[in-house]
């Protein structure tokens, strides 16, 4: 018997815009020819939804749950072609449905989960996508869990965006004392819309991989050949404008929405005066609609 791969169902899903069980059955119907699976599948009147795998996902929602304790969270980008169509009832069922399975599916959930013609996720797409007669996707999600009991995430969803940007933040230092402190709240809150406005890219100086920060080096270096600056004025002057690649990509290094003038260190710093906790930040993720990954 043929083993069919998700990769042969997904490009012949492309291709023709039947739904991933049809597209899986022509395949090993053919014995993997893509010639003869696209056949069956117009004979079957099964590839004519083709204009629809063929049209642009450029909307779509971000959905978000976080458990009751606030240890585990979930994000996930769901697609479609029209706001129209995100907006309804139906297109946001699906979004929570899509939650409960990666809930369910816990560790287990990952990318090739995701898009396994068999697991539940595609069977939900196909169905969306039945009923509601746009191509539909769901493109990634984010998952926070088992990190420990003094671990606490907080999710922002940007409504004036309506509801295409969502974060995800995950704070150390945080046990049921302090995230019942007058002020936490406000502090998750805060980060989070720093983090949909600002976008960073890191949660730390330290998570910068090595070949980024020697790229970003060797380009300030290249700005200064041919001035003939002393080594040491050259090494100075790298470390200035690598301090200003940290104020752009990491998130304690950035200037606070609130107030430029202050870093989102020393709103951090701040709040674990406040709160009487070191409290700090260990990771995020921000998700938008449609954004290239």
């Amino acid at each position: 018997m043929t083993t069919i791969t998700a990769t042969e169902v997904k490009k012949l899903r492309d291709q023709t815009g039947a739904g991933m069980m049809e597209c899986k059955a022509a395949l090993t119907e053919a014995h993997g020819d893509f010639e003869e699976a696209n056949l069956i599948l117009r004979k079957r009147g099964l590839a004519s939804a083709a204009k629809k795998a063929g049209r642009v996902m450029t909307e779509g929602l971000i959905g978000h749950r976080v458990s009751p304790d606030h240890r585990d969270g979930i994000l996930v980008e769901v697609d479609c072609e029209s706001d129209f169509v995100a907006r309804t009832p139906d297109f946001q069922q699906l979004v929570e449905d899509v939650i409960t399975e990666i809930e369910r599916a816990g560790d287990a959930a990952s990318d090739s989960w995701l898009a396994d013609p068999n697991g539940p996720i595609q069977k939900r797409v196909a169905a969306g996508i039945a009923k509601l007669g746009e191509n539909m996707a769901v493109r990634r999600f984010i998952r926070f869990a088992g990190q420990g009991p003094t671990r606490y995430v907080g999710q922002y969803i940007h409504i004036p965006a309506g509801g295409k940007i969502g974060v995800q933040v995950e704070f150390s230092g945080v046990d049921a004392q302090v995230a019942a402190r007058e002020g936490f709240l406000t502090l998750v809150n805060e980060i989070a819309m720093q983090i949909a406005a600002a976008s960073p890219a890191y949660a730390a100086r330290t998570a910068v991989p090595a070949e980024i920060l020697d790229r970003e080096k060797s380009i300030y270096r290249a700005q200064m050949e041919g001035q003939n600056k002393p080594p040491q004025v050259i090494d100075k002057i790298v470390e200035g404008k690598l301090g200003s690649f940290y104020s752009q990509v990491v998130l304690p290094d950035q200037p606070y929405i609130r107030d430029p003038k202050t870093t989102v260190a020393d709103v951090l710093a701040a709040a674990a005066t406040s709160l009487g906790a070191p409290v700090a930040i260990t990771r995020f993720a921000r998700l938008k609609v449609g954004e290239a990954v």
